[in-house]
């Protein structure tokens, strides 16, 4: 269901920047499910490039009963940049959820109007897409922007309406992204981003998913290991 969604970001991707492979740990690139009525199958793909320092992004394909396209793009630590959040989820026929975002390393006035005021027109341009749906496991104050897309919604606006939004979101980040200016301390983007890392690892539903699909273990080292690589186990106890 999402696979051209995928095919367009590495599509852009590739025409825009000069990517390298970036090593993905042993094990956790691909893998293969046989447990309940569907079988599963987990790919991911990870690059870097000299103004991305991890671009990363995964397929979850468990036939009709569900269907995952996931990515995180972490700019370089010379760039306060906030980073590109994608997360789009269906389960069978009805149940499709989709969430979008420039998501702010810092919540000053100054970053805000920086680099998140000027997504207000594309979120102004998709109002069915911005519908203010409870966060369950995150501080929508937190490493969420006021103007990302979040809704449920139907297959068909997934494939028409969704897939624009999402054309015009990642132009408007690469619009971002060329325009950037190194910052005086890249230790604090560090810090920042080590900090997303946790947080995200330490409240990711998606854990439990990847646990009933491919096992406890395995779900563990792709969340720790690859997917919030920067985070650290022991939180989980706290």
């Amino acid at each position: 269901m999402y696979q051209p969604f995928l095919a367009f970001l590495e599509t852009s991707l590739f025409s825009r920047f000069q990517l390298r492979p970036r090593p993905i740990p042993p094990g956790l690139a691909e893998k293969r499910s046989d447990r309940g009525r569907h079988p599963a199958t987990i790919k991911s793909w990870c690059y870097e490039c000299d103004q991305l320092r991890k671009i990363r992004y995964t397929y979850i394909d468990a036939g009709a009963s569900a269907q995952i396209f996931n990515s995180v793009i972490y700019p370089h630590y010379r760039y306060d940049l906030p980073l590109l959040g994608i997360d789009f989820l269906s389960f069978g026929q009805v149940k499709n959820l989709i969430v979008m975002d420039f998501q702010p390393l810092f919540q000053t006035p100054e970053y805000l109007e920086k680099y998140i005021s000027p997504l207000k027109t594309l979120h102004d341009r998709y109002p069915d897409l911005c519908q203010n749906l409870e966060m369950k496991f995150y501080d929508a104050n937190q490493y969420f922007s006021k103007y990302l897309l979040f809704a449920k919604t139907d297959r068909a606006t997934v494939q028409t309406r969704v897939f624009q939004a999402f054309q015009d979101y990642l132009a408007l980040y690469w619009e971002l992204v060329d325009r950037a200016e190194p910052v005086a301390d890249p230790a604090v983007v560090r810090r920042a981003q080590q900090d997303y890392d946790q947080y995200s690892a330490d409240r990711d539903p998606a854990s439990g998913l990847f646990s009933s699909y491919f096992g406890h273990e395995w779900a563990e080292r792709f969340l720790y290991e690859f997917l919030f690589e920067d985070a650290k186990v022991l939180s989980v106890s706290s």
